[in-house]
């Protein structure tokens, strides 16, 4: 499946960029939201997003990691450019099809062979995967499985960085160090109608596979 253009030339990307700085405040914020899956949080700054957090025992410790990965963030409504990428989280939760690509992170003190990493996780489209194998070869860093393993788990992205979508060898599930750990996982392809070999169903009915399924054409309206 050819990916859909998310920008028409560099001076739109920056003109993006642009806009997302001068739609937020100073100081970084963080809002809670809700899913299909259950509550998430979001945190942002002038740079763009800098963490998105997965549903956890309740409301107070998400707001807690908020705050140790975003000292001295504050809980506040969320501003257009954020409000944007959590209606894309929601309906992409929900099982709709929907490209995260403008989502603006802000990358400061992570590694750059993770930012390679998250970059090449960024193009794997709902309904896909890839293995931790298959990315290191991509990066042209044969032998750095582990590394990238290392990567999606300390992903401070989820969702929008889909690290759910990338399996062990053989299209086992591997690991998921997001809130609920390997149920998570499971559950959010699911959603996606992939299904990961030797490991059960959340939805019990459902057929497992190695292949995942393919998904239907990107809507043309969202093709730019």
């Amino acid at each position: 499946m050819k990916r859909p253009r998310c920008h028409s030339s560099s001076a739109g990307l920056a003109q993006n960029r642009q806009n997302w700085s001068l739609s937020l405040p100073m100081e970084p914020s963080f809002a809670l939201f809700e899913t299909a899956i259950g509550t998430c949080a979001i945190a942002w700054g002038e740079a763009g997003i800098r963490a998105v957090r997965l549903p956890a025992e309740n409301d107070d410790t998400l707001r807690a990691a908020m705050q140790a990965r975003c000292p001295g963030a504050v809980e506040r409504p969320a501003t257009k450019a954020v409000a944007k990428v959590i209606l894309d989280i929601q309906a992409l939760l929900k099982g709709e099809l929907r490209d995260l690509a403008d989502a603006e992170l802000d990358m400061t003190g992570i590694p750059e062979f993770h930012q390679k990493v998250y970059a090449l996780t960024r193009q794997i489209l709902p309904g896909q995967t890839m293995t931790y194998g298959q990315i290191s070869n991509r990066l042209k860093a044969p032998g750095t499985s582990r590394a990238v393993g290392q990567a999606m788990g300390s992903n401070p992205f989820p969702i929008i960085v889909p690290c759910h979508r990338v399996l062990a060898a053989s299209g086992k599930a591997g690991g998921f160090s997001a809130p609920g750990g390997l149920d998570t996982k499971l559950q959010m392809l699911n959603i996606e109608c992939v299904h990961a070999e030797d490991e059960t169903s959340l939805f019990g009915s459902m057929p497992l596979s190695v292949a995942p399924r393919r998904q239907r054409a990107m809507p043309r309206s969202r093709r730019r």
